[in-house]
């Protein structure tokens, strides 16, 4: 059984999973992009795992988008997602950034890949830079 601990940007909230993720997806749907802002959400699914807040619960808010399930919650100060219980509590998300220690899990697949945005492909090929370019 491994443990795992993380926290949120600003560091106020932190975090323990204790237990096994059975699955790691990236998910491009449309509502995953608007959460984060970017081209996909990467989230780590465990129905055995548990979740104890060590520092900052009361910052954690938790929003149903118009109650379909899809459910965030984030750090009231910095804004980070954090981790969340779904499906009446039978199933931890745990957004995988907002992991401190290693992971040596890979993601099993992309999900919802038809509704990726229009500019996620080959990105592979463009330019990368070890830091800020210049």
């Amino acid at each position: 059984m491994h443990k795992h601990k993380g926290s949120c940007l600003c560091g106020k909230v932190t975090f323990e999973v204790e237990g096994d993720f059975e699955s790691f997806f990236l998910c491009h749907c449309n509502l995953c992009r608007k959460d984060t802002g970017s081209a996909h959400a990467a989230n780590l699914f465990s129905s055995s795992a548990h979740l104890r807040w060590l520092s900052g619960e009361n910052l954690v808010k938790t929003f149903d988008f118009q109650g379909s399930g899809h459910i965030k919650s984030f750090c009231t100060e910095g804004g980070s997602a954090l981790p969340n219980l779904q499906m009446g509590g039978k199933l931890l998300v745990v957004p995988a950034g907002s992991l401190d220690s290693e992971l040596s899990l890979r993601p099993n697949a992309h999900i919802f890949n038809s509704d990726k945005a229009s500019w996620d492909h080959d990105l592979e090929h463009i330019h990368r830079f070890e830091g800020l370019p210049e």
